[in-house]
């Protein structure tokens, strides 16, 4: 599949080897591990963040493997998931940063001001995905106005 908004003729790079079960010297107490995550969750750490912690930090190298589930979907069991998709909150917050980096006597900056119209139209597309989806509210629209209520 080609890139969104560039030239770009797909995507490249090395995938995960295909592995069933995770490896001998990793933690595999689910008990223990979804009390990690819920502590994480709860800390406000995002389920990347939260998934790094654990591969760093703890040696659990994929969550998937050791407890046959998502990070996501154990938020989501335990009624810790957050308001927006992580992916939708990061690219509000990038919207953010442009909008901020035009305002602060950069307005003529031209570049910006398409990359700023290019990331609006992927934050719209992925909101008319997660309302059709059931993850946001049907009513949720995207005001640039409002962004800065939404990212804090």
């Amino acid at each position: 599949m080609a890139r969104m908004h560039s030239g770009g003729k797909g995507r490249s790079g090395s995938s995960r080897p295909f592995v069933e079960s995770p490896p001998e010297w990793s933690e595999t107490d689910k008990k223990t591990i979804e009390e990690l995550i819920l502590r994480y969750a709860g800390e406000g750490r995002s389920t990347s963040e939260i998934g790094i912690i654990l591969r760093d930090q703890h040696a659990i190298p994929d969550v998937k493997l050791a407890m046959g589930e998502r990070i996501s979907s154990i938020l989501s069991r335990n009624e810790m998931t957050p308001q927006y998709p992580e992916d939708m909150m990061n690219l509000m917050r990038q919207a953010q940063r442009i909008i901020d980096h035009l305002e602060a006597g950069n307005r003529k900056d031209i570049h910006n001001r398409r990359q700023l119209e290019l990331t609006e139209s992927r934050l719209r597309r992925l909101a008319k995905y997660y309302k059709e989806s059931g993850r946001i509210s049907s009513d949720w629209t995207y005001k640039r106005d409002q962004l800065r209520l939404m990212v804090e």
